[in-house]
């Protein structure tokens, strides 16, 4: 996988919008319990756990709930109990009342670590300023929510029996992705491609977003990964289809990115990035 770093291409205004995503994103994930303590976001004890899942019940998308309204009678209180089979989390009537639909909005803020995050906000950071500029502010953010709401339906309606939860901004992103591919494919972007070492090359846009959604694509039948379920992939499809399809129309009008010069790669094109 290419790990994009920066693009050739400025925008006309401050993507504030943009940054005030990655702001929340990032306070939302230092306010989760036990998850930025720990580089993987893994928990580190029964007590962490507990107050984790409490946590996720109440604020994650769950696709039994957002599509069969099917919600529970019992969840995790945060406490640590001890029963019959050991120690575990005490569950309990939930002390509130939560909304399936609202719970999309408040997933897309929601990470599981820091790789999960920090992954997110970087290719938001790249694209995101961009189609911020084209849409105007207020645009964009609709279009992010709804590229949001639309990966959130699209992989609960594939998995409409899970119960696990849905979190992270990846659909929403995704989105931004596939406007970027159809408003500015021409557009070069700064890559990093593992080869022995991180060698950094510059490359259509079309290339980097393509071949980020084929993966994606090919992931989401299950092929080539063992373990397909703990990543969203079919939310990333829906996302970025969904970005295709909104920026679509505004193709016409984009103005092209400026045309790079000098090489495509190699230690003359560092200072460049």
């Amino acid at each position: 996988m290419v790990i994009p770093v920066h693009d050739v291409n400025p925008a006309r205004r401050t993507p504030y919008v943009t940054y005030v995503l990655i702001a929340a994103n990032l306070v939302v994930f230092l306010a989760t319990p036990g998850v930025a303590s720990s580089l993987t976001g893994e928990s580190g004890g029964p007590a962490q756990l507990c107050h984790l899942q409490a946590f996720l019940d109440h604020w994650a998308l769950v696709p039994r709930e957002l599509i069969h309204g099917q919600l529970p009678t019992s969840v995790p209180t945060g406490a640590v109990g001890v029963g019959s089979g050991g120690r575990g989390c005490v569950v309990g009537p939930p002390g509130y009342d939560k909304s399936p639909q609202l719970s999309v909005l408040t997933a897309m803020f929601l990470h599981g670590g820091w790789v999960h995050l920090l992954g997110n906000m970087l290719f938001l950071m790249i694209f995101g300023n961009n189609i911020e500029d084209r849409l105007g502010h207020i645009r964009y953010a609709l279009f992010y929510v709804a590229c949001g709401y639309a990966a959130a339906y699209g992989f609960a309606l594939v998995n409409s029996d899970s119960g696990d939860p849905l979190i992270g901004a990846s659909g929403a992103i995704a989105g931004v992705l596939g406007a970027y591919l159809v408003l500015y494919p021409r557009a070069r972007v700064w890559v990093l491609v593992p080869f022995l070492i991180f060698l950094p090359l510059r490359l259509p846009a079309w290339i980097v977003l393509g071949f980020w959604f084929g993966l994606q694509a090919v992931y989401s039948s299950g092929t080539g990964v063992s373990r397909a379920g703990t990543v969203a992939y079919v939310a990333h499809v829906v996302g970025f289809l969904t970005g295709m399809l909104l920026a679509w129309p505004l193709r016409r009008g984009t103005p092209p990115p400026p045309e790079p010069r000098g090489l495509l790669w190699g230690r003359r094109a560092h200072h460049r990035w």
